[in-house]
């Protein structure tokens, strides 16, 4: 899995259902085409980043067809949501607030 191009926000959360600051990620993904996960219209990751006084971790992430948003009914490996729980730490002091 390589992240190609991402773009991070800041998610307000008015009724404080999760402790910590959200930030929703939209990323690009470039895979090869023996990868289950390859689509020629390409692939991306929406995922939900929570950050709190312990940590981050991924909340939420969802796989869509590029072109289409299609969902796509498949989960990352955990190296997967490891690479990209490491993507986001390093990545959601971006998003603007």
């Amino acid at each position: 899995m390589n992240i190609i191009e991402f773009q991070v926000e800041y998610v307000k959360d008015p009724f404080g259902i999760l402790d910590g600051r959200r930030y929703e990620f939209i990323l690009d993904l470039e895979l090869d085409e023996e990868d289950e996960l390859y689509s020629p219209h390409g692939v991306y990751v929406k995922a939900i980043y929570r950050v709190s006084e312990g940590g981050g971790n991924v909340v939420k992430h969802e796989l869509y067809e590029r072109t289409t948003n299609r969902y796509l009914e498949f989960e990352l490996e955990d190296e997967e949501l490891a690479e990209l729980e490491a993507f986001c730490a390093a990545h959601y002091v971006e998003a603007d607030e």
